[in-house]
């Protein structure tokens, strides 16, 4: 049983006044309005409205003890990484681990495994085994349907998958960047109810003009709040916060919390309108088993110092004090990794292109952006192979097959930065093969053959020595305490960036490159991709 007196923030009445509120077995018994001027205020936790858990390099209850502390109660978690990977086990991984900690996750069935069929996964999940996860397992709503062709196609196995969700009322997440006019009103006619990969503030209004609710993201890699933040504004209703994609040092730094004290202060957007779309617009959208500081709700709330800081001092979940002033309370728990890593060493030769034409088409990527462009250069002819050009900030990037021997694809990249060396990673959405990239052959070899010693991770070869943060779980995650993966990933960070790299995230971003379903061009296990087009496209050309 707590007691706690503050400043109630209720999102309901959409008022302010000093209460005490008693809990006792998880619940709201009470709340009782206070005539004693508080100092504190307390309101309802924060919820990330669209997170893949996996991409904070820690599995679910490491994810949690961070989270906490930032007053996150719950998140609407997509499986998809390491459903690719792994399948129903993968899924079966994170529903298990979150559930031995206290925090509510809400996982969804993964709707694109894989992701297309230009790549190869690890699993494949068909409409009756998302029954399954729906019916048995108890999954929440249809991760997001980032097929979008194959929504506007109509394709057999992709409608099947949106009408299961639809005749069990589960919720259906989009992902659909850049599309608009009559193919963005067919694709959210056919039951899709939200979009996260909105850029342009135009196109996340559109979309809600044909139905949809839009989540305003701000992850590691991809920042959509500047873009969007009139929203919360010009459609309060219908506007949810994510993070998408967060890294484990930026998950120690902060979460929701945020974007609701930039949404607040620095925007001066109305408190009540942010902390809806904070707090109460998933729990009704998503239909989650989560408090409202009601009585009789779940007792999952949180105190914050004042709001302006909007510093959290407590978080409650279930009734359970689980934070408090920057510490978590949450043990940390052991489980035994599961993980899909077949693939061997592989020589320089390999990697190795012969020179066909006197132009390559380059991908151009971009800081805090998942999209990119093509540009295409001209090339020197005199030469026998393609080889990077750091003097242009053009490098080459490989994506080698991690579920089975074959031949690494080979493109270039533009805006990485690296003056020397090379960095890889076993993070590469979405059927996560290795993805590296560096400034000569030899380097990229190093820092692939890294992860194949340890069977996945994030490596970094500076030149001489090569340097590892080790993701046994799925080639994604660490089972190890989250604060000491945040500060040997940090690490990792920034001996990127001391080979020359300005972006703000290297390592997430290079995650994004084989990305198939972003466009404009990115690199799969099988070849260079067009992402507008949806078709594979040469290297070189005369």
């Amino acid at each position: 049983m707590h007691q706690i007196t503050a400043n109630l923030i209720d999102l309901h009445t959409k008022t302010i006044y000093p209460a005490t509120v008693e809990t006792s077995a998880g619940q709201i018994v009470s709340i009782t309005p206070s005539k004693n001027p508080c100092e504190h205020y307390i309101l309802p936790g924060f919820i990330d409205a669209h997170i893949h858990i996996e991409s904070s390099m820690l599995i679910p209850s490491e994810f949690a003890r961070l989270a906490t502390p930032h007053g996150t109660v719950a998140t609407v978690s997509d499986p998809h990484e390491i459903g690719n990977v792994l399948g129903l086990s993968g899924v079966r991984f994170m529903i298990e681990t979150g559930r031995k900690v206290p925090f509510h996750f809400f996982f969804g069935a993964p709707s694109c495994v894989p992701a297309t069929t230009f790549e190869t996964a690890g699993a494949n999940l068909t409409a009756k085994e998302i029954e399954e996860l729906f019916l048995i397992d108890g999954l929440s709503y249809l991760s997001e349907m980032m097929n979008y062709p194959g929504v506007l196609q109509k394709l057999p196995d992709v409608m099947a998958k949106i009408e299961l969700a639809k005749s069990l009322g589960k919720p259906i997440d989009g992902h659909a960047p850049g599309l608009r006019g009559e193919r963005a009103k067919q694709y959210i006619t056919a039951g899709i109810s939200t979009d996260h990969e909105c850029y342009l503030l135009e196109e996340a209004i559109e979309k809600i003009q044909y139905g949809m609710k839009i989540i305003i993201r701000e992850g590691s890699a991809a920042k959509n709040f500047e873009a969007l933040h009139p929203l919360i504004k010009l459609h309060p209703n219908q506007v949810m916060l994510c993070s998408d994609d967060k890294h484990p040092h930026e998950l120690v730094r902060g979460h929701i919390n945020q974007l609701v004290r930039r949404a607040v202060v620095e925007k001066g957007y109305d408190l009540f309108d942010v902390l809806r779309c904070a707090c109460i617009h998933p729990i009704l959208h998503y239909g989650l088993d989560v408090g409202m500081l009601r009585v009789g709700d779940r007792a999952d709330f949180i105190v914050i110092e004042d709001l302006k800081s909007f510093n959290v001092l407590q978080t409650y979940i279930s009734g359970l004090l689980v934070a408090e002033k920057g510490k978590s309370y949450i043990s940390s728990i052991q489980t035994t990794p599961i993980n899909k890593f077949h693939s061997r060493k592989i020589q320089a030769n390999s990697i190795a292109v012969k020179a066909a034409g006197n132009k390559m088409r380059v991908i151009e990527a971009f800081d805090g952006e998942l999209i990119t462009k093509e540009q295409m250069i001209e090339v020197n002819n005199q030469k026998t192979f393609l080889e990077s050009y750091p003097e242009q900030d053009i490098l080459k990037m490989v994506v080698v097959n991690r579920y089975a021997d074959a031949h690494p694809a080979v493109g270039f990249i533009k805006n990485f930065g690296l003056k020397k060396g090379a960095i890889a990673s076993s993070i590469a959405h979405d059927s996560h093969n290795i993805i590296a990239l560096g400034v000569a052959d030899e380097e990229i070899v190093q820092s692939i053959n890294a992860l194949m010693k340890c069977q996945g991770g994030i490596s970094v070869f500076d030149g001489s020595e090569v340097s590892v943060l080790p993701l046994p779980y799925a080639g994604l995650m660490s089972g190890e305490d989250g604060y000491q993966v945040a500060k040997e990933y940090e690490r990792l960070d920034q001996e990127a960036k001391k080979l020359g790299s300005k972006l703000q995230a290297p390592f997430m971003t290079l995650s994004f490159m084989a990305l198939l379903v972003i466009p404009s061009l990115k690199l799969s296990d099988k070849g260079l991709f067009d992402g507008d087009k949806f078709n594979f496209v040469d290297l070189t050309s005369r």
